[in-house]
This record gives structure tokens, sequence and C-alpha cells, in this order.
């Protein structure tokens, strides 16, 4: 994450990977970035895993491997057991799924964790892509603390 803060490039040749021209992708911009490395950094090996997590989409026979979205968690769960989910990708990769994709691979592990009973997503509301990934992923609108963003929850399937 440090070298994605000072170059693009840098992130680029340590993963091995091509960098869509929009990297770093909508909200996940260089406040964000810097969050999830200051939270990384003060919770040492316990904040391995809660944070943010790169999307590599494999080579081909046309194109090489592609950082294509960033996803993960605002931490571990909160003490009420609430767990916040955040993703964003390429605008180059949109509408083939990734972040549907994204969404369900947060959900999956997420409710491996302990002490997990519900997860959340924020989003803003012209993001009509992310509402449906959210949809289609068993979430569906709450109440929201912010008011310049949709909240969307999931419960655990009983």
């Amino acid at each position: 994450m440090q070298a994605e803060l000072e170059d693009t490039l840098q992130l680029a040749q340590l993963l091995n990977v091509d960098t869509p021209s929009d990297w770093p992708p909508g909200e996940y911009d260089k406040d964000a970035i810097q969050f999830f490395l200051d939270q990384l950094l003060a919770g040492g090996r316990d904040a391995i895993g809660w944070y943010s997590w790169y999307v590599i989409a494999y080579p081909t026979t046309t194109t090489p491997a592609t950082l294509v979205a960033a996803g993960g968690y605002f931490g571990p769960p909160s003490t009420e057991g609430v767990l916040e989910i955040g993703y964003s990708v390429s605008e180059f990769w949109r509408g083939q799924g990734i972040a549907t994709e994204v969404i369900a691979t947060l959900l999956n592990h997420g409710w491996q964790q302990i002490g997990v009973k519900r997860i959340i997503a924020h989003t803003l509301p012209t993001n009509k892509a992310s509402i449906g990934a959210l949809i289609k992923n068993g979430f569906y609108q709450i109440d929201s603390d912010d008011p310049e963003k949709l909240c969307f929850e999931r419960l655990p399937i009983a």
C-alpha cells in the first residue's frame, strides 16, 4: 500500500500486473489507501486480512494479469458484530460482474469470522451498479447514518 501511495507503477511492478489508467478507482482514492495503511500498521498481525485486498484478473492469451478492483473491510467486526465492506472496480472493468463477485467473496470470508452478526455496505445513491451488486448478494437497504450515502445490510442465512 505504501508503494501504491507513492506510485502506481511501483505497485504494478510489486504485484507483477498491469494497472488501468484510472487506478486507484472510484472511492478507493489516496485518502482511503492511507486509511487502510494506517490501520494495518497500527493493528499489527491482528489487522492482517481486515482491510484492503487487491483483485487481479488472470492473464489470458491477449491480456496480461491486470489489477481490476480493490475490496475489503473497514476493520474487524464491531463489538455489536457489525462488519462493513467496501469495494471499487476500475471503470474499464465495470459491467462484468466483478463487484458482485468481490461482494460474494467478502461475505463468504466475513461469515466465517467469529462474532460477525451482520454485514453492511454504504454506496452513493447514484451508483446503480453498486446497488444492484449488493441486492444480487442478498443485501437490503436500511436507514443510513450518512445523509449522502445509502446503507445496505445483510444478515446471515438461517
